[in-house]
This record gives structure tokens, C-alpha cells and sequence, in this order.
């Protein structure tokens, strides 16, 4: 895994990617994810995350991810 990210990173940085833009992007992605594997449940992704649940709820709103 390290190894993917290692090559992810370094094809950002080549492409000139913004520091703020890769890791917006990257915690919308991450949260949409931890928010499917636990079927949408606020406070289940919240504790999967190690987040309190408030501070999930507002990085949601901030990266206007739908939650089904």
C-alpha cells in the first residue's frame, strides 16, 4: 500500500497538484468511503474514523458528500 501511495504522490507532485486541493480531495474520497463500508451511519464512521461524530458531520457538510 505504501509503495501506491508513494507512486500516487509523486504523479500529483509531478502534475503540479495544490498541497490543499490533494488533501480535500483525498478526505472527501476517504470519507465517502468509511461512510459506505459503514452503511451511512454518522456515528458508526465517526468512531471507524477515530472523529467525533460533530466534527464528521461538519467535514461533510464542508465536502458537500451526500449521505444516503
Amino acid at each position: 500500500m505504501h509503495r501506491k501511495l508513494d507512486q500516487l504522490i509523486n504523479e500529483m507532485v509531478e502534475k503540479g497538484v495544490n498541497y490543499r486541493d490533494a488533501l480535500k480531495e483525498f478526505e472527501k474520497k476517504f470519507i465517502k468511503k468509511a461512510l459506505e463500508k459503514n452503511n451511512y451511519r454518522i456515528n458508526h464512521t465517526a468512531e471507524f474514523l477515530g472523529l467525533n461524530r460533530n466534527t464528521l458531520a461538519k467535514k461533510i457538510k464542508n465536502n458537500n458528500i451526500s449521505v444516503k
